[in-house]
């Protein structure tokens, strides 16, 4: 049985300066620079890592999003859909996503998330990143819930930044060697906690969040007129 948790609670992206970022996205692979990074940081944490192939455009439409300073890509999120292909999540925790499924729930999963350490605004990076993400998952597509897997040393981070709870215990992942926790939240919450805050980083205090690194309603809506 999949538990109750409190999710609507309304108490979560502009820069804090810094140069500016160039956001992407593309259907495909994680490849090149941007798997490099991933490669790069899940090393970092004493992560296996293993070079995961996404489904194509014709079948799940997946999606790799990143965020480039200059020549540098410094952050990378993959959005992968809940098609043919299922969910990596799958694989530890299929019965869990299987309630949500029955339940007529359309998921989605982020995962490849990696920020470089020596960004200039790492929080700035993840939260838009994160926000794109966001953009193709909810506001393009349609999906209603967001899942990840997360090491469950960071589950109070991911918890407390951008608000998705724990739904498991852990549970050993062989993708990349180590334990893992399914983490998850509902999209409107999150559109939600961007309405609240998107576009007031002043607040980032206060907020105890990132949404206040997310973009405000006018950015938000040109970055999703220019979606793939």
């Amino acid at each position: 049985m999949i538990p109750t948790f409190e999710e609507s609670r309304r108490t979560p992206l502009n820069p804090l300066g810094g140069p500016p970022l160039e956001l992407d996205s593309d259907f495909g692979a994680l490849e090149g620079d941007a798997y490099d990074l991933v490669e790069r940081r899940y090393g970092d944490r004493g992560l296996a890592m293993t070079k995961e192939r996404y489904s194509s455009r014709d079948v799940d439409g997946d999606i790799v999003c990143t965020a480039r300073n200059g020549e540098q890509i410094v952050g990378t999120l993959s959005v992968r859909f809940d098609g043919v292909g299922g969910l990596h999540a799958d694989a530890l925790f299929e019965a869990e996503l299987a309630e949500w499924r029955s339940a007529g729930v359309k998921l989605c999963e982020f995962g490849s998330l990696a920020v470089d350490r020596h960004s200039h605004n790492a929080k700035r990076v993840l939260a838009q990143v994160f926000h794109l993400g966001y953009l193709h998952a909810h506001r393009r597509a349609r999906c209603e819930r967001l899942v990840i897997e997360v090491n469950p040393r960071h589950v109070a981070f991911y918890r407390r930044y951008l608000g998705l709870l724990p739904y498991t215990t852990a549970r050993h992942n062989p993708r990349v060697n180590a334990p893992a926790v399914l983490m998850s939240i509902d999209f409107a919450t999150v559109r939600e906690q961007i309405a609240l805050w998107g576009g007031r980083p002043e607040l980032l205090t206060q907020a105890r969040c990132l949404y206040p690194l997310a973009w405000d309603e006018a950015t938000e809506a040109a970055m999703l007129a220019k979606l793939p």
